[in-house]
């Protein structure tokens, strides 16, 4: 797992290769990651936008954007924790992602950028 804290608020990842989405063969390997997003501040936040860079081994890069997570914009109060499951496919057998998220400081209307740390995407027969 992979973690990291930037202005009080912590992102966690965990990965997962997804064999039954995969297609090896013909070069198609999914990955599913889940996100755990900790409040560790004294003040509400809210996830407005997020912003991806994906690595793939064969030397593809993209980057993604969009408003929110899985269809939502969470809003933590203090103490609170957000969690969510999403996917990446990649088109060789490792790649690598990480991101920010922007947030806003819900009391002060401020917004800041929160980094989503590097996580690995390795199919389990590349460790051997």
């Amino acid at each position: 797992m992979s973690s990291t804290t930037t202005q009080g608020v912590e992102v966690s990842v965990e990965t997962y290769y997804q064999p039954d989405y995969s297609n090896p063969l013909s070069g198609e390997f999914m990955f599913a990651y889940r996100i755990t997003i900790d409040n560790h501040n004294n003040f509400s936040v809210k996830l407005h936008r997020r912003h991806w860079h994906i690595f793939d081994s064969n030397g593809e890069y993209r980057e993604v954007e969009g408003e929110g997570v899985v269809g939502v914009q969470p809003v933590l109060q203090p103490g609170d924790r957000y969690q969510y499951v999403s996917g990446c496919n990649l088109r060789s057998e490792m790649g690598r992602m990480s991101g920010s998220y922007q947030m806003e400081n819900i009391d002060t209307k401020r917004f800041f950028d929160v980094d989503i740390p590097a996580f690995e995407m390795i199919v389990p027969f590349k460790n051997n």
